[in-house]
């Protein structure tokens, strides 16, 4: 399995609409909102067999709201 963490920022007065249609989903392992730049971060585990952008944007980037997004993969360190 691919982990990448997915952060989103909203339309305003939507950060709560959004994180509940992600979570409609099914697909996040984990869902926080955050300070600063993004209003939420997402942990999510893509199936090895599966193209990171597709299955992203197949599944999550459809959901209404979302104004902007970025993706940082993970890689096993150690």
């Amino acid at each position: 399995m691919h982990c990448v963490f997915v952060q989103f920022r909203c339309t305003p007065g939507k950060t709560y609409e959004v994180a509940r249609a992600i979570y409609d989903r099914e697909i996040v392992s984990e869902l926080f909102s955050t300070s600063g730049d993004w209003d939420l971060i997402a942990k999510v585990y893509i199936p090895a067999e599966e193209d990171v952008g597709h299955y992203l944007s197949e599944n999550l980037f459809g959901v209404p709201d979302i104004v902007r997004t970025l993706t940082t993969m993970t890689f096993k360190a150690f």
